[in-house]
């Protein structure tokens, strides 16, 4: 058994993915109330129309804490009638609307009524819909699965308002509505429980939404018309809240048409929140404040969504000052400080110059500093180090191996996908692209354009890794817009704006890549193909049975017929700096290389309902990506030289429960290559790597690895690695983040403890205690040097006290004590994480 001082790894931090972002919102408000109506304006358009309302507290200029036991009264019942806290539209006309409040404060807003004249005709693709959407008649557990429910398919939640129309009213033979007596419809007898419903009760026949369902059916079951105002956009009140603990809030939302109309559709919308430990929310939209920090309610109605936002400080105590004084050197310290001022967290101080040259050092090139590497860096002074430093890593030969193999996961470079040739080809463009710091627009535009052998442009793999358009279009989003509409392949995507058409839009800019000449069957084959792009051929979307105009998403098509090659159309768009997810997904995956997360967690899952911590600063980082034309190590550097990234991992009182709000560095266990590679590091060792282990097949040899290649040097995942696969090495399999593992696990701690990786190190000839015990070295002089190696530091008094006791146990076998305690080091938490 071991003695150690350091506990091995046993569990990491944890981290609360919270979304959060502040959004002004115009709230309508006197000087000498604190009470604020939401909506602020309120106007009723049609017979039937209604609009609930909620009072809040105003706070800051935002809405606070909704207020309960309001008593709401209508000037002119005759024209707006009131339930509850509900504005029913009677007739034409100008009422005041007064809330009283259980202390007798009151405050009035003005309310318009009109088009309440002929009767209001309800509308299937926005009523309806609506209702059935509302009910979850259409949700994928329901009748909107593929093969929908007793024989009754409805389009996943309400996409397709023609082939629902078709299904209801046409199929089934007729029986699902009945004209003459809605009531005894299928549509309305089975959800009222009036005939035998699988999917239970679920409308009342005194609601309103069965009065819309019946009232459609006896005017005749109007279908979906070209003249329909169609829904562009909906709105949120309050967008952003600021609450307490405790505190609740209502979300109401508004939806926004085609014709210039607007209406409340709060009753209909669906709800949920980001992070229930900040906030949860209900069917209603009403939110209920669980903790501090910020987070939102994603809204969802008629294939819309929108956020609502909410700040909750902490409940800290901090002084002004503490803010103003904080240091700061550039915008991201400006920005952060902003956020922590209004969470109410305090701001750790600025670790140590020996901790920031192992965070910097294994942040940006992924190995340890040098013992050389750490006298220059003391031998400065002190105020011009750190800068010093930055400049050293960006421009060392490490810099260009890190990065590539970091690039490589999100290209998907595996010898499961390619073949040998091909693989070496891709890296070594790729270990080219970023040796000679290609702006990431230019390298970007290089891929997506590629043409001609896979041997010689490397870069045209990545129509080799993706072979179909569909291929083609899913990976290009992931990695370069850190989008994914997959969903979209079947379906209007059910919580963003991606629709089946825009899919299919977006695949046929694909749809005439071609290659050819494989170069032979077998693994051992050259693999070699030659990418051409065809004059003709368009993809066909199989909802329609025709092709959809190519066009990248939310833009202009392009003619069937337009002779340039569709990818440069493509290529342009993207990398375009208006792009608003171009310039937003590159600039969070490298913040998360610095930060142990994204702005935006998981990195590469940019969706609205998958807010920023902090969308300010992320629209700032992205611009001054921007700004720099795309010279991603111009923001790394602005990342390293900010006090943000400089902060201490030390929490102060305040800070403690901060899970990603980056008042402290957050300590993070290192990624399994450059875990192996520090290994190798601190003890002089190497590792080698002889063997592909292709899925499916049995294990091959390789030779392209030489005796002493680093983990971190290895461009294909194939290759077989157990420590690697045991610490969460991405497989690349897939474009996703999601793939590599940073969670410890019990697995882990056996293998560092027993496994055949750390422990032959230990015990090679070469290794650090081998030499140490071999040259005589003393006690003090050993765990020195070990420290250094390992921590960038020395040992504190205590440590040293209490290690050299341990090895004096040893008595004459002072090589297994200085194995031991080497084994202690490299399985601390302090080794085994970056802080």
């Amino acid at each position: 058994m071991r003695n150690s001082i350091f506990k091995p790894i046993l569990w990491s931090v944890a981290f609360l993915a919270v979304s959060s972002g502040i959004v002004s919102h115009a709230i309508a408000e006197t000087a000498e109330s604190s009470i604020v109506w939401l909506p602020p304006q309120i106007n009723l358009s049609h017979a039937g129309d209604l609009q609930r309302v909620s009072l809040a507290e105003s706070n800051d200029g935002n809405a606070g804490a909704v207020i309960d036991d309001v008593v709401v009264e209508s000037s002119g019942p005759n024209i707006v009638q009131v339930i509850g806290q509900t504005l029913h539209a009677v007739s034409d006309g100008t009422v005041q609307v007064t809330a009283t409040t259980k202390t007798g404060e009151t405050t009035s807003i003005e309310v318009n009524v009109s088009g309440t004249g002929k009767p209001h005709p309800w509308s299937f693709r926005n009523d309806v819909q609506s209702v059935l959407a509302k009910q979850g008649c259409n949700m994928g557990a329901c009748h909107g699965a593929l093969a929908g429910k007793g024989g009754f398919v409805l389009s996943l939640r309400g996409y397709d308002s023609d082939a629902d129309f078709r299904s209801i009213t046409r199929q089934a033979r007729g029986r699902r509505i009945e004209m003459a007596d809605p009531g005894r419809s299928l549509l309305l007898a089975k959800p009222t429980g009036a005939l035998p419903h699988k999917g239970g009760l679920r409308l009342d026949t005194d609601s309103r939404d069965y009065e819309i369902l019946a009232q459609w059916i006896a005017s005749g079951a109007a279908a979906p018309a070209d003249e329909d105002a169609l829904i562009e956009r909906i709105t949120v009140t309050p967008e952003n809240a600021k609450l307490g603990l405790g505190d609740r809030s209502q979300v109401l939302v508004t939806a926004h048409y085609s014709n210039g109309g607007s209406r409340d559709v709060t009753h209909w919308a669906q709800f949920t929140a980001t992070d229930e430990a900040v906030a949860g929310v209900d069917e209603n939209g009403r939110v209920q404040i669980n903790g501090s920090g910020e987070a939102a309610v994603l809204v969802w109605y008629a294939s819309k969504v929108a956020l609502a936002r909410m700040t909750v400080p902490y409940p800290n105590q901090v002084e002004t000052r503490v803010y103003a004084s904080a240091p700061r050197r550039n915008f991201i310290d400006k920005l952060n400080l902003q956020q922590l001022e209004t969470l109410q967290l305090p701001p750790s101080d600025r670790c140590d110059d020996a901790s920031f040259l192992r965070r910097a050092t294994l942040d940006t090139i992924g190995r340890l500093p040098t013992q050389s590497e750490r006298t220059h860096y003391f031998s400065l002074p002190e105020h011009q180090r750190r800068d010093a430093l930055i400049d050293q890593l960006l421009a060392a030969e490490s810099f260009t191996d890190y990065w590539s193999y970091k690039w490589s996961d999100v290209l998907v470079i595996n010898g499961n996908k390619l073949r040998p040739v091909a693989v070496k080809s891709y890296y070594d463009w790729l270990h080219e692209s970023v040796r000679t710091n290609k702006p990431w627009d230019v390298l970007v535009r290089e891929i997506l354009t590629s043409t001609g052998s896979s041997a010689t442009n490397g870069a045209t793999n990545f129509f080799a890794v993706n072979q179909t358009p569909e291929e083609m279009t899913e990976s290009a989003c992931q990695s370069f817009l850190g989008l994914s509409i997959g969903c979209a392949k079947c379906h209007n995507h059910p919580l963003e704006k991606w629709t089946n058409d825009q899919y299919y839009a977006m695949a046929n800019l694909f749809s005439r890549v071609r290659a050819k000449g494989w170069g032979g069957d077998s693994r051992n084959g050259d693999g070699l193909r030659q990418l051409y792009v065809s004059t003709s051929g368009e993809l066909v979307q199989p909802n329609l049975g025709k092709a959809q105009p190519p066009a990248p998403l939310d833009s202009e098509p392009m003619a069937f017929d337009d002779p340039r090659d569709r990818r440069e159309v493509l290529a342009e768009w993207l990398t375009e700096p208006s792009n608003p997810y171009f310039a937003r997904s590159i600039t969070n995956r490298i913040w998360a290389n610095y930060f142990g997360r994204g702005l935006v967690e998981q990195v590469d899952d940019l969706r609205l309902s998958n807010p920023a911590s902090n969308e300010t600063l992320l629209d700032a980082a992205s611009q001054h990506l921007i700004d720099a034309r795309f010279d991603l190590k111009t923001l790394m550097r602005t990342i390293l030289q900010s006090e943000t990234y400089q902060r201490s991992s030390l929490s102060v009182a305040g800070n403690r429960e901060d899970p990603m709000y980056l008042s402290h560095y957050a300590p993070r266990r290192l990624m399994a290559e450059v875990l192996l590679d520090s290994m190798d590091q601190v003890l002089g060792t190497s590792t080698s790597f002889t063997e592909i282990a292709f899925a499916g097949a049995d294990k091959q040899k390789t030779e392209f690895y030489q005796a002493g290649t680093r983990a971190i040097e290895l461009y294909d995942s194939a290759v077989d690695s157990y420590f690697l696969k045991t610490f969460g090495r991405n497989p690349r399999e897939i474009v996703c983040e999601c793939e590599r593992d940073a969670e410890p696990s019990m697995v882990q701690v056996l293998h560092l403890s027993n496994g055949e990786t750390l422990n032959p190190k230990l015990n090679d000839p070469a290794s650090l205690p081998s030499l140490a015990a071999t040259e005589s070295w003393g006690r003090d002089e050993y765990l020195d040097t070990l420290f250094r190696r390992a921590l960038s530091r020395v040992p504190t008094a205590a440590e040293r006290r209490s290690l050299v006791s341990v090895m004096e146990e040893y008595g004459d076998d002072q090589i297994t004590a200085m194995r031991d305690v080497a084994w202690s080091v490299l399985t601390s938490v302090e080794f085994t994480y970056n802080h």
